[in-house]
């Protein structure tokens, strides 16, 4: 009889063991599988693009300026990542720049993947900042005139940035920057050194009575520690996951900032 037992026992136990085990198992496949999805997910960058196509009153178009766009996707691209695109009203939105001699710029003309996801740009409304590690508002003078004023993508850098990801912003992209809130009441660029188009360029190419506002001068007033270099002279700012390019020159530096801050989070 006791012989009987210990055989109940010894199934039972082995029963409870092969459970355990299997619960174990499961609950590592889980958290494997959700380590490699934040892993996917962090791999995924977002960039901004303007909707306004006309240059204030002159009569010229206007739009994002293609270097600002291909020279950071290309170094994020071939690290790694995957760029969303994001532009105030969607869908295709308007370039300038495409200088046929810049070999970054026709291969990103060239790609067919990228170009149906530039083409095809999203809403405000429809990104989901919890997926993004970091943000970059690309420039180009469209960005004077609807990136400062759209708090659906100021809460989107928010978010991107409290989440412990990386804002960064390209000659006029900084646009973007000037009204970004944190949670705490505080422009985001308020004490931080920020750079971007400065006054004399702005000058130099005979816009400063165009655009709706100096944008060096809005992004001091905000409390910015503005720094700069002289004429279209690559100049790359960071700042506690805050980065920011002084001009079309500056486009590749940000993109290796961008990488390089990325690299530490």
């Amino acid at each position: 009889m006791n012989e009987a037992m210990n055989k109940v026992f010894k199934n039972i136990l082995a029963g409870i063991m092969v459970i355990a085990g299997c619960t174990i198992f499961l609950g590592l496949n889980q958290a494997t599988a959700q380590i490699l999805n934040s892993k996917k997910m962090s791999k995924k960058i977002l960039f901004v693009v303007t909707s306004h196509n006309k240059l204030g009153e002159t009569g010229e178009s206007t739009g994002y300026y293609l270097g600002e766009v291909t020279h950071p996707w290309a170094v994020l691209v071939d690290a790694g990542y995957e760029i969303d695109f994001v532009s105030p009203k969607g869908g295709n939105p308007p370039y300038y720049g495409a200088n046929n001699e810049d070999p970054i710029n026709q291969r990103f003309l060239a790609d067919k993947e990228y170009q149906a996801k530039i083409q095809n740009t999203m809403k405000p409304l429809e990104v989901n900042p919890s997926i993004y590690t970091a943000i970059l508002y690309a420039g180009g003078h469209g960005t004077m005139w609807d990136f400062a004023d759209n708090t659906e993508l100021a809460l989107i850098a928010q978010k991107i940035y409290e989440n412990n990801g990386i804002v960064s912003a390209v000659c006029h992209g900084p646009a973007g920057l000037v009204n970004i809130k944190l949670s705490n009441g505080k422009y985001l660029v308020d004490g931080k050194k920020i750079n971007a188009f400065t006054n004399e360029e702005e000058i130099a190419v005979k816009l400063e009575n165009v655009v709706p506002f100096s944008l060096e001068t809005k992004l001091i007033e905000r409390g910015a520690k503005f720094e700069k270099s002289g004429l279209w002279q690559p100049h790359v700012t960071v700042d506690q996951r805050v980065i920011t390019g002084q001009n079309p020159q500056s486009a590749h530096g940000v993109g290796e900032a961008v990488l390089k801050e990325l690299q530490k989070l």
